[in-house]
């Protein structure tokens, strides 16, 4: 339902704000079910793998927890922006990449990690794979009704259409990876370029450009809103005092800090950044070649043959996106907010045509929304700037394409998106 709220530039410190609409009971039955299947998982990762892997789910299930409480999008926030104007989750962005970029700095340049690896960023070439791939995956995430990560944590909250957007997420990944001789070899790509070691500014001159560019955007987004004079999102659900750790929605700006200490955690700890689609590649040819396909032969594979042979809990980012989902599940029930929702067909089919393109999209851009673009960006990557240019474009099209399928635009007094 559109709800009506006052446009930014008419509010005023007199005005009462909002009050926030009542919170659901827990489900403390799910919780519980959830802690004892998390505690499970990790105590199997411990016996069976290594110390990093239980490590892993628990950075997983803070991330899915953090992406679930503050309802912190990368969907939402690009289809905000380009439909009304309303850019406070794209300032929210902006403070989460800054975070991460300070705290990457340091560590991308001496290398450091918790068990002696070097840490390395998610440097990526810049090339037609790349333009192609993140504008099919914003068409992508505004049809299949999330991102990457949105996928995950609106699976673990239950919204039931998202298991359809995942699968055949999964499905488009995997193409991807069997066409990826195609698009590195005969399309034209310029070599991974890095703010930081391309330029010869260093990490730090590279941090102080970031910042710039960042802080560039949060006033462009304030300028744009100023134009359009958008409303304020509509408040949600949420509890007083420290009781908001567990109850209700958290502030934006706090799950932006949050995110970006856990994508740091997550770096030290696994040697390379957070990301969520390699993962749902190795499951997709891991089924494909049960099923027959000569999948070590595709490119993607080529010096990865192990991995395809090993266990799916021996890869760092499975045990990552099963934590996010674990995440996600606790937050919503303890919230009270877990349920399984109606499909309907028109939904259906924009998750089916929505997974496709995020999934194959992903894949030929080298990550999501996370991999390419959080990552990228924190990892001072050119490619995560082209990544969320291009993939803002693809949003600006689905607009038009959302009707089709029975999903909403938002329109100019909306306060929500």
């Amino acid at each position: 339902m559109s709800t009506y709220a006052q446009p930014i530039n008419e509010q005023h410190s007199v005005v009462k704000k909002e009050p926030s609409p009542a919170l659901h009971p827990p489900q403390n039955k799910l919780v519980i079910g959830a802690l004892v299947v998390t505690l499970a998982l990790a105590i199997f990762l411990l016996v069976t793998q290594n110390i990093v892997q239980p490590l892993l789910l628990i950075i997983g299930v803070g991330l899915g927890y953090t992406l679930f409480h503050a309802r912190f999008g990368f969907t939402s926030a690009f289809r905000r922006l380009a439909s009304v104007g309303n850019g406070q989750s794209l300032r929210a962005h902006m403070l989460m990449l800054a975070v991460a970029c300070l705290l990457f700095a340091p560590i991308l340049a001496t290398g450091y990690s918790f068990f002696g690896g070097e840490a390395t960023g998610n440097i990526s070439p810049v090339g037609v794979s790349l333009i192609v791939g993140a504008f099919i995956f914003g068409i992508g995430m505004q049809l299949g009704g999330g991102c990457a990560s949105g996928t995950l944590y609106a699976v673990g909250g239950g919204r039931s259409v998202m298991f359809i957007t995942l699968i055949f997420f999964i499905i488009g990944s995997t193409i991807g990876a069997a066409h990826f001789d195609f698009w590195m070899d005969d399309m034209p790509a310029a070599e991974p370029f890095s703010l930081a070691t391309s330029t010869g500014l260093g990490y730090g001159g590279a941090l102080l450009v970031s910042l710039a560019i960042f802080g560039g955007i949060a006033w462009l987004t304030k300028v744009i809103e100023k134009r359009k004079n958008p409303p304020k999102e509509a408040p949600k659900p949420s509890a007083i005092g420290w009781k908001r750790i567990f109850r209700g929605s958290w502030p934006l700006f706090a799950a932006a800090i949050a995110l970006a200490v856990l994508n740091a955690v997550t770096l030290m700890t696994r040697e390379s950044p957070w990301g969520v689609t390699y993962a749902l590649t190795l499951w997709g040819s891991k089924v494909a070649d049960a099923i027959g396909f000569d999948v070590a032969s595709w490119g993607f594979w080529q010096g990865d043959e192990a991995v395809l042979n090993a266990s799916i809990f021996a890869d760092t980012t499975t045990v990552l996106n099963f934590g996010v989902i674990l995440g996600a599940f606790i937050a919503s029930a303890a919230g009270g907010l877990f349920k399984f929702t109606q499909i309907r067909l028109k939904n259906a089919v924009a998750s089916v045509i929505g997974g496709l393109l995020m999934g194959y999209g992903a894949r030929l851009a080298f990550g999501c929304n996370i991999g390419a673009y959080f990552s990228g960006i924190a990892s001072f990557s050119a490619h995560g700037y082209i990544w969320g240019i291009m993939a803002l474009a693809g949003t600006f099209l689905a607009l038009f394409l959302r009707p089709l399928f029975g999903l909403s635009v938002p329109k100019p007094r909306d306060s929500f998106c």
